[in-house]
């Protein structure tokens, strides 16, 4: 049984990189733990964080809420910016 916490950063709509945290587990995993081996996930993980934390960031200065868009929401932004 996970903990709420567990739970949260395992749902799609309060975290945008659940996609690249299992990419990156499941490399380490493969890999003997060696992070030189996974350095291109651990980079993506990085990207998809500081990206939705600066629209993050942008909706909570303009009011917007929830600041974090759902994973619906998310999705049709990811699709207007190609």
């Amino acid at each position: 049984r996970m903990s709420r916490h567990a739970r949260k950063l395992r749902d799609h709509d309060t975290n945008p990189c659940v996609a690249e945290t299992d990419a990156t587990t499941k490399c380490m995993n493969d890999n003997n733990y060696n992070k030189d081996l996974c350095t291109d996930y651990f980079l993506k993980y990085k990207n998809c964080r500081t990206f939705w934390h600066e629209i993050m960031m942008q909706r909570k200065r303009s009011g917007v809420r929830p600041e974090m868009p759902s994973a619906e929401e998310r999705k049709k932004i990811l699709e207007s910016m190609g």
